[in-house]
């Protein structure tokens, strides 16, 4: 079912339970206010009738008959009766015995003082008249043809205003309904016209205030940040396989040369260790890809654990020197430990490990005498890790785009790189709720910060 279609039962039923509510009170309030004043009309009838019979001599019951007999204002189908102490009739137009009246009625009369109750047709009512000596008991009732014809003519008006408000409230409402939800109907409208090839469309905003607008534009954020994805995604996969090419043509073309003639062993040897560096390469290339698409998920499958910094550097860096025995690399720690704990925080060994390895061995790499120094300080529950060269730094127009992927300084052309280490960094960093920023000075060395949240124990 459609929000419109909604919308509108919606709409009607909330109205025919306020139609309803409102006709059933008008309807029994009316009923009430008939009721009482037929009893008033009845008492005060009753009243005066008993009054001419006790109060005035003249007056005996065969003439109180003929008087209320040719009374215009008596009751339709009027019945009075009087009855003394001892049940005995003095005066009754009950002649048809139309009313039901026995001892018990009576004795309830005189208990209560005043009954109100039906029999049959007959709306009857019972009080009690005293004169100055005696009282007696009153029963009269009669039937209220106009009251009821009224309040049955009104029954029948409230169904008819009922069946045609809920009739104009169907019509109304669909069309509210409808105008209501056309600015959504639009935004459904041009949400259909954007496809892939069509990302930088936006959806119109109308007003900016009210809570389509706010959905449009929360869309049109979505829209934004798929299109800043989809680029990204798009120049992702043209840098890699560019990156990709580079060693697969330069083992296709040695390899095409190797089988051009026949080569000495030596010539072989060379070409096969040319060819495995290549491969190296290839799969460095291959794994720092993978750690990227890995940490650049939403919602990253890594395992996190608590474990020591600075045990991590002091592996890295006897590693990384394994594989570059040129290389030196200075460690310090600040004063501000006191505890052994300190050094630990919470996250995935193997991605910090990278990171770590990335930037030791960038410091020593773009530095002529391949040495950097690695401070770590404390400061706010936070560990910073500082790695410090004087290296050929880098160029401030570099600066804000060297953590993007496969975006290198333009005076680094000339050292081995893929321009993906930096943006893993970055990457990591921000996994672990961590940060990275970059001091640097062209031609006069580079300082690179990362952060880590300390692990509470």
């Amino acid at each position: 079912m459609q929000i419109r279609q909604k919308l509108t039962y919606q709409f009607i039923l909330i109205v025919a339970l306020i139609l309803t509510m409102s006709s059933l009170s008008i309807y029994f309030f009316s009923d009430d206010y008939r009721r009482d004043n037929f009893y008033n009309r009845l008492l005060n009838k009753a009243t005066n009738t008993a009054k001419l019979l006790i109060e005035v001599e003249e007056v005996d019951a065969e003439l109180l008959k003929r008087i209320d007999k040719d009374n215009p204002v008596s009751l339709p189908y009027e019945i009075i009766t009087i009855y003394n102490h001892k049940d005995e009739l003095l005066y009754g137009s009950n002649d048809d015995e139309l009313l039901w009246i026995d001892s018990e009625i009576l004795n309830r009369i005189r208990i209560e003082g005043e009954v109100r109750y039906w029999q049959g047709n007959y709306e009857v009512l019972g009080f009690m008249f005293a004169d100055n000596f005696n009282r007696f008991t009153v029963v009269a009732g009669a039937i209220d043809i106009n009251g009821l014809n009224k309040l049955k003519n009104l029954r029948a008006v409230l169904l008819i205003v009922f069946g045609i408000s809920i009739l104009l409230v169907f019509v109304s409402g669909s069309i509210y309904a409808g105008r209501a939800l056309k600015p959504i109907s639009k935004v459904i409208e041009q949400v259909n016209n954007i496809s892939i090839s069509s990302l930088n469309m936006r959806v119109d905003e109308g007003n900016s205030k009210d809570e389509i607008a706010l959905l449009a534009a929360t869309f049109n954020k979505m829209l934004s940040r798929l299109e800043a994805s989809f680029k990204i995604q798009k120049n992702f996969i043209a840098n890699a396989s560019h990156e990709l090419r580079t060693p697969l043509t330069a083992i296709t073309g040695q390899l095409e040369v190797a089988l051009i003639r026949k080569r000495s062993n030596d010539e072989y040897e060379q070409i096969i260790a040319s060819v495995l560096e290549d491969m190296k390469s290839l799969n460095s290339i291959s794994n720092r890809l993978l750690l990227l698409a890995q940490t650049s998920a939403e919602t990253p499958n890594v395992d996190f654990k608590p474990f020591r910094i600075d045990d991590l550097i002091w592996q890295v860096r006897t590693e990384l020197i394994k594989m570059n025995s040129h290389y030196v690399v200075e460690i310090e720690i600040g004063e501000d430990f006191d505890d052994e704990n300190q050094f630990i925080i919470f996250g995935n060994e193997h991605l910090v490990k990278t990171a770590i390895s990335n930037l030791m061995d960038n410091g020593c790499k773009y530095t002529s005498d391949y040495k950097i120094r690695v401070s770590i300080q404390l400061k706010e529950q936070n560990i910073f890790l500082h790695f410090i060269d004087q290296g050929i730094g880098i160029d401030p127009k570099d600066t804000e785009y060297i953590f993007e992927p496969f975006r290198r300084g333009k005076n680094v052309s000339s050292i081995k790189g893929h321009g993906i280490g930096l943006s893993l960094v970055q990457r990591i960093a921000m996994l672990h709720n961590g940060n990275v920023r970059v001091e640097s000075v062209l031609d006069g060395g580079s300082t690179f910060t990362i952060s880590f949240p300390i692990y509470k124990i």
